[in-house]
C-alpha cells in the first residue's frame, strides 16, 4: 500500500510539475521590439535614458525580453519617433511629446510648456496627481501610451550673438525653439526656428539662425555652441522641468504578459530618476568649463520674463478656446502649480536661497 501510495503522490506531482512549467514559461516569452529615439547617440545621457530602459529590461528578464535601441536618423528621424510608434514601424520610442504640438498643442502639456512646472513638481503631478492618467487619456488618441523617461531639470536660455535687454531686442530674433514656447517668443517678436538637435550648430554657425536653445550646459557643450555664440542665458522659462517619454504602441503594450508590462513601466521609472540624477551631476563642470572658455553668462531681465509670461497666458487663452482636451490639461497642470508653489516658498526655496548665498562660506 505504502508503494503504492508513493507512485500516486510521484504521479500527482508529476503532473502538477507538467502543468506549472508551460504556464511559467508562457509568462516569460522570448521577446524582441525595437526603441527609435529622437536624440544622436553623441548626447549620451539624453540618448542614454533609452539605453537605460533595454538594459534593465534585458536584465530583469535574463535577455528574454530585448530591446534595440536605435539612434535618431537610424530607422526614421528624430520628429518622427511618435509617429513610428503609433503605426506600429518599431514597438516604442524616446522623444519629448512637445515635439508634436504640430498634432496638437496639447501634447507640450506633459512634457513642458512655458512657466509650467519644475523637475520634481512635474513628477509629482504625472506620478501622483492625475497627470499620467491625463496624458493617456489624451495619448490613447494617437494609439500609444506614455511613461515619464527622464527629465533634464530646468533648462538654459539658450545662446545668442548679441545680449537681450529688452523686449525690443528680441524683435525679429531668429531662433531654434522647439514646440509650443515658439509660438510663445513668436509673440514678443522671436521668429522661431524648428530643427534636429543636430542640426542647430551649423545654422547658428552659419547665421541661419540668430539664437539657439538645446539643454543645458553638459549637452550644449557637446554640441560646440559656445565656439559660434557669445552670450549664455538662462533660465529656460519655457522648460522648467522637462518630461522625456517613452511611447509604447498601445496594440504591442496590450500584448505583453503582465509581469513585462510590470518589468517595462519599472525599468523606464529608473530611466526617469537616471536621467536626472546625472544631468545633475555633469551640468556643473560643464558650466564650469564653459565660463573659463570666456562664454559669458546672463539672466533674462524682468521685464523679458514678464512680456513672455504674459504671452504666455495670453496664448494658453487663445488655445484653450477652440481646443477642449488642452484646457482641461493645461487648467489641471496650473492648479497643480500652484499648490506646489504655495508648499516650495515655504521650505525649498527659503532653504536653497540660504544654501546659495553659502555657498562659498565653506
Amino acid at each position: 500500500m505504502k508503494r503504492r501510495d508513493f507512485l500516486k503522490v510521484s504521479a500527482a506531482g508529476a503532473a502538477a510539475t507538467a502543468v506549472a512549467s508551460p504556464a511559467i514559461a508562457q509568462s516569460s516569452p522570448e521577446i524582441k521590439w525595437r526603441l527609435t529615439s529622437s536624440f544622436p547617440k553623441s548626447l549620451d545621457t539624453i540618448y542614454g535614458g533609452g539605453e537605460q530602459v533595454a538594459k534593465y529590461v534585458a536584465e530583469m528578464t535574463d535577455n528574454k525580453f530585448q530591446i534595440q535601441v536605435f539612434a535618431a536618423g537610424e530607422v526614421v528621424p528624430g520628429l518622427q519617433a511618435l509617429d513610428a510608434t503609433s503605426n506600429g514601424t518599431v514597438e516604442m520610442c524616446h522623444t519629448v511629446s512637445y515635439y508634436y504640438v504640430g498634432k496638437d498643442p496639447t501634447y507640450a502639456i506633459f512634457a513642458s510648456v512655458p512657466f509650467g512646472l519644475n523637475a520634481r513638481q512635474q513628477n509629482s503631478w504625472l506620478y501622483q496627481g492625475g497627470g499620467n492618467e491625463l496624458a493617456n487619456e489624451f495619448f490613447k488618441k494617437s494609439n500609444v501610451i506614455g511613461f515619464p523617461c527622464g527629465n533634464t531639470g530646468t533648462q538654459m536660455g539658450g545662446w545668442f550673438r548679441k545680449e537681450i535687454k529688452t523686449v525690443a531686442d528680441l524683435s525679429g530674433l531668429k531662433m531654434r525653439i522647439g514646440g509650443i514656447a515658439g509660438q510663445v517668443l513668436q509673440k514678443v517678436g522671436v521668429v522661431p526656428q524648428q530643427l534636429a538637435g543636430g542640426d542647430i550648430y551649423p545654422a547658428l554657425e552659419k547665421g541661419t539662425i540668430d539664437a539657439a536653445e538645446w539643454v543645458g550646459p553638459y549637452d550644449d557643450e557637446k554640441l560646440g555652441f559656445a565656439k559660434v555664440a557669445k552670450y549664455y542665458y538662462y533660465p529656460g522659462f519655457w522648460e522648467g522641468g522637462p518630461t522625456v517619454h517613452s511611447f509604447i504602441n498601445l496594440d504591442k503594450w496590450n500584448g505583453l504578459p503582465k509581469n513585462y508590462q510590470a518589468i517595462l513601466t519599472n525599468a523606464m521609472a529608473n530611466a526617469n530618476s537616471w536621467m536626472a540624477a546625472r544631468y545633475d551631476m555633469q551640468n556643473p563642470s560643464a558650466l564650469k568649463r564653459l565660463v573659463a572658455g570666456g562664454t559669458q553668462l546672463r539672466p533674462f531681465t524682468n521685464e523679458v520674463l514678464e512680456a513672455c509670461l504674459k504671452a504666455t497666458n495670453e496664448l494658453w487663452a487663445e488655445i484653450s478656446a477652440k481646443n477642449p482636451d488642452f484646457k482641461k490639461s493645461i487648467d489641471a497642470m496650473q492648479a497643480y502649480r500652484s499648490d506646489e508653489y504655495l508648499w516650495w516658498q515655504v521650505a525649498e526655496y527659503t532653504y536653497d536661497s540660504f544654501m546659495i548665498r553659502s555657498r562659498t562660506r565653506g
